[in-house]
């Protein structure tokens, strides 16, 4: 039997970074960067960063279904705001539907990024806990990017 349920949940994660702003939108705005924290080796992504322009990200994790996570932009000011509304399929069903907004500001050292997102989570297939644990392994990717070094 299907779950039919609807789940809405709002979550913040605030992370530091030892870089500039514009390093850090930059690793936002660069589909290569972009790709190395964001994605996966055996997934399939695309990124056009302008409003208006979509971002995909697909996967197929081991014998699973399929994974597609796309994105709208919305609203774009340069090193300082990225607000974009996203869908994520497992499959072909429809597992969740969000607003997302990254604001980034002066921190001491460099710069705090503050995600915020709004989820509607669909039928059991995505919850707000495991969206929060990945979105936050990424900004975890994307300040190991920004450690790197050598990649700009």
């Amino acid at each position: 039997m299907i779950d039919r349920s609807v789940t809405h949940a709002t979550f913040t994660l605030e992370r530091l970074y030892p870089a500039t702003a514009a390093r850090v939108f930059a690793a936002w705005a660069d589909p290569k960067t972009k790709a190395r924290w964001f994605s996966t080796p055996d997934a399939d992504h695309e990124l056009d960063f302008r409003v208006g322009g979509r971002e995909a990200n697909r996967s197929r994790p081991g014998s699973s279904p399929s994974l597609t996570f796309e994105s709208l932009y919305r609203d774009i000011v340069p090193n300082e705001r990225i607000v974009y509304t996203s869908v994520l399929h497992v499959g072909d069903d429809l597992a969740a539907a969000s607003l997302t907004t990254v604001a980034f500001g002066p921190a001491d050292g460099g710069t705090r990024l503050v995600l915020t997102e709004q989820g509607t989570f669909l039928d059991g297939r995505e919850e707000p806990s495991w969206r929060s644990h990945g979105t936050g392994d990424w900004l975890d990717a994307l300040g190991v990017e920004l450690g790197a070094g050598g990649h700009e």
